[in-house]
């Protein structure tokens, strides 16, 4: 490696089929951008803001919000400025941040969403107790579990991603520094750490997959045993949102990266990503407010106490 002249930049490759509909393809891509920023900023704000929205529930949806956001922000705006731009480089310490911001938001957002179902678990499933079990206190400390487990997780491969040595080649064939791809242009032998990724990847994805389906069969239970008609459709759609989301989320997620980093269609897995990383952050705020009346609730009274300002 004496010799060998190792890589201060990459060059992210994009979409270059899309040339011919740059302007169209930005404008899809920041307006879905645009409109995610601005639906989790809203659920952020009105959480903080009224007091009927400071419950366990709305803590954690708060807390998926702003990982939601980390993630998309660490990849949208630097797509877009290249686009808009025509520049393509990013250099080698903003990549491995991009890389390690993207992937640790995301497993927070992964654990976050089993501790909404564990939530809605004892919500319905024991309703006497709920008050007693996720008390404020216990509430934190699950999101404190969430954001420094999803973040050590991702730490430790990031540190020995980051001291590979990476040279000749510096193409990536992705909008983003995703890992796979990163590691294709490693001058090392890279089985390893594919290896622990993917065993990692597994046990977080599978394992709060697991917990969560868990949560819902007895969530399932429980609402097909309530007597009212009435009470089993109220359960129901208490427990709708979440679902729908948690269902978008891991089949997204499980199809890129549940097998070795460097395998797979490239190119598939461009289009999958775009779409959780612009899609899919566009319809969360929507699918967790449109038919939650609590929250609309709030949101109108949050509206009119900032027009009496």
């Amino acid at each position: 490696m004496a010799n060998v002249t190792l890589v201060t930049e990459f060059i992210l490759v994009g979409f270059p089929q899309l040339r011919k509909l740059t302007m169209v393809f930005y404008s899809a891509v920041l307006l879905m951008y645009l409109l995610s920023l601005l639906g989790h900023s809203l659920i952020i704000t009105v959480v903080l803001m009224e007091p009927m929205l400071h419950t366990p529930m709305y803590f954690f949806l708060l807390n998926f919000s702003i990982a939601e956001i980390c993630s998309t922000t660490a990849e949208v705006p630097q797509m877009l400025t290249n686009i808009i731009l025509g520049k393509t480089t990013i250099c080698f310490a903003c990549c491995m941040a991009q890389f390690f911001t993207v992937f640790a938001a995301t497993a927070v957002e992964l654990i976050m969403l089993t501790i909404m179902s564990f939530d809605r678990y004892v919500a319905i499933c024991k309703p006497l107790l709920y008050k007693t079990v996720m008390t404020n206190q216990f509430s934190l400390h699950l999101a404190s579990v969430a954001w420094t487990g999803g973040f050590l997780i991702v730490f430790s491969q990031a540190v020995v991603i980051w001291t590979f040595p990476y040279c000749g080649d510096n193409f990536i064939d992705h909008f983003f520094c995703d890992v796979g791809p990163l590691l294709k242009l490693a001058c090392a032998d890279t089985s390893v750490i594919e290896l622990i990724g993917l065993i990692y990847g597994a046990t977080i994805m599978w394992g709060s997959l697991g917990l969560s389906l868990i949560s819902y069969v007895y969530i399932i239970v429980a609402i097909i045993q309530i007597s009212s008609a009435t009470g089993r459709s109220k359960a129901f759609f208490t427990c709708a949102s979440h679902l729908s989301v948690v269902t978008m989320y891991y089949t997204a997620i499980m199809f890129m990266y549940l097998r070795p980093s460097t395998h797979g269609d490239t190119q598939l897995n461009k289009i999958v990503s775009l779409v959780r990383t612009s899609l899919i952050p566009v319809l969360n705020p929507f699918i967790y407010t449109i038919r939650n009346s609590e929250f609309k609730t709030a949101l109108a009274k949050a509206m009119r106490w900032k027009l009496v300002l």
